[in-house]
């Protein structure tokens, strides 16, 4: 390889270094999980106190065996995160080490409390980022780039256990395609393909704020968890996104491909104990919207 050749590579991977290094710089400090089924989940540290522990008001709440409701918090400060065990009944260890009382964290630091173990990683380092494009990849569709089933399913569990304690509202709304299997037939698994892309971002650009769960729960299925949400306010959301979809038009090969969807929406409330019990409810209020001939809203109505 010639010598300005040399200079060429070395320059393009100084400049990917930087870059990545901005990157990592506005990222806050973080807990990765290791093991288990939430393998490469990301807890960002972010505040002056992050509680963690099983009580669902907990700012990272790990529901797991061996768990106390307040385990431990995390001192945030200018320079460095502190551990603090507040009292926990099986203790907090930090490299295999049980802490009295506190410890401060460094890069790489392994903390256990029951059955789960978290990687400590510092605010800005650019090993974050890996970490961040394999929990992307683990949590999300690869189509839509929206949330997948099992991401979804996790987040509803959580907070359907914050509605337990708190007394919050929470609705979802479910989304289930019309007539999906004819559009394929008929216009190909490509045009498929394209409808589900386009969809996606019509949702998250109508209907999905920052503190939604907007999933692809499988196949023409899409899923938005709404917290802090009431039913009337969830169904004035499921609304305009019916009206949304079928306004727009899906133009794919120079042919507007027919596409609405019947929605359905349910709310926690009484008999609701599981983020499953909660789903279950509102793909019975879709099967109603199936049922009354497709393409409009209807609610659980139990």
């Amino acid at each position: 390889m010639a010598s300005s050749d040399t200079t060429i590579v070395l320059t393009d991977i100084t400049a990917a270094l930087s870059t990545s290094e901005k990157e990592a710089e506005g990222k806050p400090a973080a807990l990765i999980v290791v093991g288990g089924d939430l393998n490469g989940t990301i807890f960002d540290i972010e505040g002056h106190e992050v509680k963690v522990g099983r009580n669902p008001e907990s700012e990272i709440t790990l529901e797991f065996q061996g768990v106390s409701r307040h385990h431990f918090s995390l001192i945030v400060r200018e320079d460095g995160v502190r551990l603090e065990d507040k009292g926990s009944r099986n203790g907090t260890y930090l490299n295999n080490k049980k802490i009295e009382k506190t410890a401060e964290l460094l890069k790489g630091d392994i903390i256990k409390l029951g059955s789960i173990a978290l990687r400590f990683i510092p605010k800005g380092d650019p090993e974050r980022l890996t970490y961040d494009k394999l929990n992307m990849e683990a949590n999300t569709d690869g189509l839509t780039k929206c949330f997948n089933k099992v991401y979804f399913n996790n987040s509803a569990e959580i907070e359907v256990k914050k509605c337990k304690v708190t007394g919050s509202p929470l609705a979802l709304v479910m989304l289930d395609l019309d007539h999906f299997k004819h559009l394929n037939d008929n216009y190909g698994h490509d045009a498929g393909d394209f409808v589900l892309k386009e969809l996606s971002e019509i949702i998250r650009k109508n209907g999905v704020r920052d503190n939604d769960v907007f999933a692809r729960y499988g196949g023409e299925e899409f899923c938005i968890l709404l917290p802090q949400t009431n039913l009337k306010n969830g169904f004035e959301i499921a609304e305009r996104l019916r009206q949304t979809i079928e306004a727009h038009q899906f133009i794919y090969d120079g042919q507007r491909l027919p596409v609405t969807a019947s929605i359905g929406i349910a709310d926690y409330r009484q008999g609701v104990l599981t983020g499953i019990d909660l789903f279950k409810r509102a793909d019975k209020a879709v099967y109603i919207s199936k049922e009354n001939g497709r393409n409009q809203v209807n609610f659980f109505r139990g």
